[in-house]
């Protein structure tokens, strides 16, 4: 029986068959629209680094053929065979997506999947309708990535813009507005990635089978400067069988645009003719009629120009400075339910998945869309249990459909993906983790310990949390001779045994070797096992 996704869900591709040639189908329709359906090949920064793994209606297939594009079939708008172990090492993620060609919205589609097929049977299957979104013109449906293993998402994240959007999420460009006009109707689109050293790109416009040879007219004489051009003959009517096809040179193509001199030879400007059309100026303040106001002198070299007289000073020029400013701090929207905007601001997107998240109360920084605020209550048993603990944690439930962004005290965050695993932090680390995990406060065992943290909280299930640490912390592997400070360790697996141990002794200055710390986390555990220390301590 296929496996049933919600947006936002996740599950490694061996949980779901054992196979790596797989059969992706796409059903998307809707009356009077037509769909683009398109798989991109990405990088580790998920970027489209290399075009030929760009595979579309244009393109159908990659070098190695690990991706190919098989048309309409089994019901399926559109369907892809994709061999996972043939796939090379600089392609981490493959991404599905759907574009309207046209007018229209993603709102006024039916229902329709994306579903995964292996060994003639479905193994999983997302399921969308149009109520799912608004005004986008383009979504990406679904993603296989590499995370140590290979993994499936439902991503069902869109974008307004269409599929030029879509290509410049992934780092890819769309060719000037004037080429695109030169081209034939109905051709496809020039997408254009990023320029690359000397490498075309491999999927332009295509060639046509044949074209009618055109009459070269006679080349124009160039007109002197300053004299308006003499209108050329009409060219002699020739039958088009008369001339060769036109050769095309490339060096036409690959030279750069050089601007003619506003000045003719020489240096000298020429003073501008008397009558020219405009009335006196009334002298200003301090000016003898008939006195012309001196030209400001040039400014050294690297320094900025003077206004002219009677601009105010230090007005900015007009242009995209102020874009440019703020370019690097743009919002980074990815699809994804967790999203880092740097490393002290954390995006979540609600509505994917279904399910609510869990913040730190005070957290929120800013929200986009119909999000509900609650109170997370523990319940009376809990409070008390938090407050014996010390890891009581004031929550607030985040639901609804938008975005929030969440921050506290400029700590760094880190999303750590649960799949069925756990992970044991302190509640002061804890920022924010998905409903849909479990967490229960979790004794450490200890004997004549005079002070420190004595119980942590345990995350278990599936899902994300987000950690928060002061400076940037260092993950170790656990070894039968691995300590930690109590006040600077921040998470560990939940698999680790951890024991607590004190060194306080009579005059402990005078034992060489001393640590100087009073109580130490002693962490025991098969390979595979880790801690998370900061630079800092609590």
């Amino acid at each position: 029986m296929a496996r049933e996704f919600q947006r936002g869900h996740k599950a490694r591709i061996s949980d779901l068959t054992a196979g790596t040639d797989l059969y992706v189908g796409v059903q998307i329709a809707s009356p009077g629209l037509t769909f683009d359906i398109s798989c991109f090949g990405l990088d580790a920064d998920e970027r489209l680094s290399d075009d030929r793994y760009f595979v579309f209606f244009n393109q159908p297939k990659s070098p190695e053929e690990s991706l190919q594009l098989l048309g309409a079939q089994a019901g399926d708008t559109e369907s892809f065979r994709v061999t996972l172990d043939r796939l090379p090492a600089h392609v981490h993620r493959l991404s599905f997506t759907a574009a309207i060609d046209g007018a229209g919205q993603m709102s006024q589609i039916g229902p329709g999947y994306i579903r995964i097929v292996a060994g003639g049977e479905e193994v999983a299957r997302y399921p969308f309708t149009g109520s799912e979104f608004t005004t986008e013109r383009a979504v990406m449906l679904g993603d296989f990535y590499l995370k140590d293993v290979w993994r499936f998402a439902a991503i069902g994240q869109g974008f307004d813009g269409g599929l030029e959007a879509l290509l410049k999420n992934f780092g890819g460009e769309v060719a000037e507005e004037q080429q695109a006009a030169q081209q034939p109707m109905g051709a496809a689109p020039a997408f254009a990635p990023p320029a690359q050293a000397a490498v075309p790109p491999a999927f332009g416009v295509p060639p046509q089978a044949s074209q009618t040879p055109q009459i070269p007219h006679a080349p124009q004489p160039a007109p002197s400067f300053g004299t308006p051009a003499a209108s050329p003959p009409a060219p002699p009517q020739t039958p088009p069988s008369a001339y060769p096809p036109p050769q095309r040179n490339p060096q036409i193509h690959t030279a750069h645009t050089i601007a003619a001199p506003v000045f003719p030879p020489g240096g000298a400007v020429p003073p501008p003719p008397p009558g020219d059309g405009l009335p006196p100026q009334p002298p200003q303040f301090g000016q003898a009629p008939g006195q012309t106001m001196p030209l400001a002198p040039p400014a050294p070299f690297g320094a900025q120009p003077s206004a002219p007289y009677g601009q105010p000073q230090g007005v900015p020029a007009a242009g995209a400075g102020l874009q440019a400013a703020l370019q690097p701090y743009r919002e980074t929207p990815t699809g994804q339910r967790w999203t880092p905007q740097n490393q002290q601001l954390m995006r979540v997107e609600l509505g994917i998945g279904g399910s609510a998240v869990l913040a730190r109360q005070g957290s929120m920084v800013m929200y986009q869309g119909r999000v509900d605020f609650s109170h997370k209550s523990a319940g009376y048993v809990g409070r008390k249990l938090g407050d014996a603990t010390g890891q009581e944690m004031q929550l607030m439930r985040c639901s609804g459909r938008g975005q929030v962004f969440l921050a506290e005290d400029a700590a760094q965050l880190h999303p750590i993906e649960l799949q069925g695993d756990g992970i044991c932090v302190s509640a002061e680390n804890v920022l924010a983790f998905d409903e849909t995990l479990q967490y229960e406060i979790r004794r450490i065992e200890g004997h004549g310990i005079p002070g420190g943290a004595l119980f942590t909280i345990q995350l278990t299930g599936t899902g994300t949390v987000v950690v928060k640490t002061r400076g940037t912390p260092v993950v170790l592997p656990v070894t039968p001779t691995t300590f930690a400070d109590a006040n600077a360790v921040v998470a560990w697996s939940s698999a680790s045994q951890v024991i607590l141990s004190s060194q306080v002794r009579l005059r402990r200055n005078a034992y060489p070797g001393h640590s100087g710390e009073t109580v130490n986390l002693q962490f025991r555990g098969a390979p595979g096992n880790f801690i998370v220390v900061q630079p800092y301590e609590v």
